[in-house]
């Protein structure tokens, strides 16, 4: 894998992280009650699509840690209480960041080799399923995004660049006007 190459799996694992983080805190915002109502989300709620994210990220680790991973109901509710799933989450997202800051030479020109969770033995090459792991948790973030707008509660800014590079406090001098902005 080129170095370039690497470094961006590197920055996607990074931006992983800190989008994670990111709704995570506003999450940690809800009551209980609006952390498991269902509102008809592929996964139902927020507390079902964030252990979902966690149940795709154990099973795919595993196989590209080299191993294998018994089929899981994608729909699993690994931990019931927010605390507990948010503590797995970062031991996860950890994990993700030193994987992909330590990919071998060539990784890139291989595949994975996995049984799938319908059973089926599948071989997919990294250029393929690596973006696939990274949209799939932005896919889902997005999904509970939305729960939150529909909670009431404001979601979060999880744009990549925004996360990876924070807009500045600091007000930008418009030269038309010689005002800030």
């Amino acid at each position: 894998m080129s170095e370039r190459s690497s470094d961006l799996w590197a920055q996607y694992a990074r931006y992983n992280r800190l989008a994670n983080e990111t709704l995570y805190d506003a999450c940690a915002g809800l009551s209980d009650d609006d952390y498991r109502r269902d509102l008809g989300a592929f996964f139902g709620s927020v507390q079902g699509t964030l252990n979902h994210l966690l149940v795709g990220d154990t099973i795919w680790m595993a196989r590209f840690e080299g191993g294998t991973h018994p089929s899981t109901d994608l729909d699993a509710l690994l931990f019931e209480r927010f605390d507990a799933l948010r503590v797995a989450r970062r031991q996860m997202d950890r994990r993700i960041e030193r994987f992909f800051a330590a990919l071998p030479p060539g990784f890139a020109n291989g595949s994975v080799r996995y049984v799938n969770n319908a059973g089926f033995d599948t071989e997919d090459p990294w250029p393929v399923i690596l973006p696939h792991f990274f949209n799939h948790q932005t896919h889902h973030r997005a999904q509970v995004h939305t729960l939150l707008s529909q909670l009431g509660h404001a979601p979060p800014v999880l744009d990549l660049h925004r996360v990876l590079r924070p807009i500045p406090q600091v007000p930008v001098l418009d030269t038309s006007t010689g005002s800030a902005r």
